[in-house]
Parts: structure tokens; sequence; C-alpha cells
């Protein structure tokens, strides 16, 4: 079977982001073209690398957790290891984004509060001067 070879341009554009950024994944270490003279030449491992690590930035994992969970794949094909990290990562992440959407619903209503007590005090001040 002949390997799929994408471009970085091919990459940046299925996956709209600036071919920088690949570079800089590059640069950590997480995406590992061939080259071929000045070319990048990226496999369908790269393509899913890529995929795996917007997706992980999307859900708020840093780059040094992504690059672990990758490595983790490496080192175990049966993903049994990964798996098991992903979800334990997976579930501090939500505990973190459980307790900021706790913390801005306490905003909410604070600021809710604030408006309201700042509406009666214009109404108060406004009153005798209609």
């Amino acid at each position: 079977m002949t390997p799929t070879w994408y471009s970085i341009s091919e990459l940046s554009s299925r996956f709209d982001v600036t071919p920088r950024t690949i570079r800089y994944y590059e640069e950590l270490g997480l995406l590992q073209p061939e080259r071929q003279q000045n070319r990048r030449r990226y496999t369908d491992r790269d393509r899913v690398r890529l995929q795996l690590i917007l997706r992980g930035r999307r859900l708020g994992f840093s780059l040094p957790e992504i690059q672990d969970m990758l490595d983790l794949y490496a080192a175990d094909p049966s993903e049994v290891t990964q798996l098991k990290d992903v979800l334990r990562r997976g579930d501090a992440k939500l505990a973190e984004v459980e307790a900021q959407i706790r913390d801005l619903e306490a905003m909410r209503i604070e600021l809710l509060e604030w408006r309201r007590r700042m509406d009666s005090l214009l109404r108060e001040k406004t009153e005798g001067d209609e």
C-alpha cells in the first residue's frame, strides 16, 4: 500500500490552521514530516496527530500534556495505557471546567445584584429631577 502524502498547505487548509502553526508543532516534536529537498511531506500518521493535537488544544490541554498523550500511544500500540491516561486527564479537565462554570455563575449572580442596586440608586436620584 502506497502512503498518502500531504503538503503543509493541504494540512493547513484541511484543518483551518496556518502553516506557521504546523511548523511550530514540528519544532516542538509533535509532528515529524519527511523532507524531500526543501519540502515537507506529511503522512497519514502526521495528519491524525495534527487532528489529535488540535482536538486536545480545543479541549484545553497544554501542548506538553498533548505530547505526553501522543508519546503514550507510541509506547503502547494497544492504546490501553493511552486511553486510561486520556480518561484521567479528561476527568481532571472536566472538573476544572465545572469549577470555572460555578465561579462564572457566582460572578453572574453578583453582577446582576450589583446592577439591580445601581439601577435602584439611579432611579432614586433621578425621581426628583422629573
